[in-house]
C-alpha cells in the first residue's frame, strides 16, 4: 500500500534534535587506519512507533483500517528520531570517539586491525540484541579508505566524492552575465 503522508507533516511539531554536521562528524577518521561502515536496511522502519503515533498514522481504506507499527517513510521528524535512537544505543562508544553515527550509518574508526575487530564485535552484539538489520550490500569492513557520507575518507585525507559533485565539475565556466545567473541558479540547488 502506498500512502502520501505529507499532509501529516503540516500538523507535526518539528523536532529540534540536531543532526550532526558531516565535516565535524568525519573528524575522528583523521587518525583511523582501519574503517568499517554499516548502513541500516530500511532504517526508519526499524524504529517502533508509540501507540499514540500509530493512531496518527491510521489509514482508512476501502478494504479496512490499517496502522503503521514502524516509522513511515516521509515523516518530517524521522531522521531526528532515528538519530536519537542510535545515540541512545551507543552513548559510551560515541563519547570515546571511535564510533560515528549519522542517522542510519555507523562508522567504526580504529588504529589497528585488532581494535577494529573488537569494536565491530561490540557494535554487532548491540545491533543483534536489538534485532536491528544492516544492509550487507552497504557494509564495508576494515578498509583503509572508503566512501562515507558523500566523501572519500581515510586516515590521511577527507575528499568530496567526485560522483557526488560530477554535475558541478562538468558545468562550464560562465562567460557572460546570463551564464553567470544561470550558474548561480544551478549552484543554489
Amino acid at each position: 500500500m502506498i500512502v502520501d503522508i505529507r499532509a501529516l507533516n503540516n500538523y507535526n511539531i518539528p523536532d529540534r534534535y540536531p543532526i550532526p554536521r558531516i565535516p565535524e562528524t568525519l573528524t575522528p577518521l583523521s587518525k583511523a587506519k582501519f574503517i568499517t561502515s554499516m548502513d541500516a536496511m530500511k532504517g526508519f522502519q526499524q524504529n517502533a512507533l508509540t501507540p499514540h503515533a500509530r493512531e496518527l498514522l491510521r489509514i482508512i481504506a476501502h478494504c479496512g483500517i490499517y496502522e503503521y507499527l514502524r516509522m513511515a517513510f516521509g515523516i518530517e521528524n524521522a531522521p531526528s528520531h532515528y538519530q536519537i535512537m542510535m545515540n541512545t544505543i551507543f552513548p559510551h562508544e560515541l563519547s570515546e570517539g571511535w564510533l560515528i553515527i549519522y542517522i542510519d550509518e555507523i562508522i567504526i574508526c580504529s588504529e589497528t586491525w585488532q581494535s577494529n575487530l573488537e569494536r565491530l564485535s561490540l557494535v554487532l552484539r548491540k545491533i543483534l540484541q536489538l534485532n536491528m538489520k544492516r544492509s550487507l550490500k552497504k557494509c564495508n569492513f576494515g578498509f583503509h579508505e572508503m566512501k562515507a557520507l558523500g566523501h572519500v575518507v581515510s586516515g590521511l585525507s577527507l575528499c568530496v566524492d567526485k560522483n557526488k559533485v560530477s554535475a558541478v565539475l562538468l558545468k562550464q565556466i560562465p562567460q557572460d552575465k546570463n551564464e553567470m545567473m544561470s550558474f548561480l541558479g544551478f549552484a543554489s540547488h
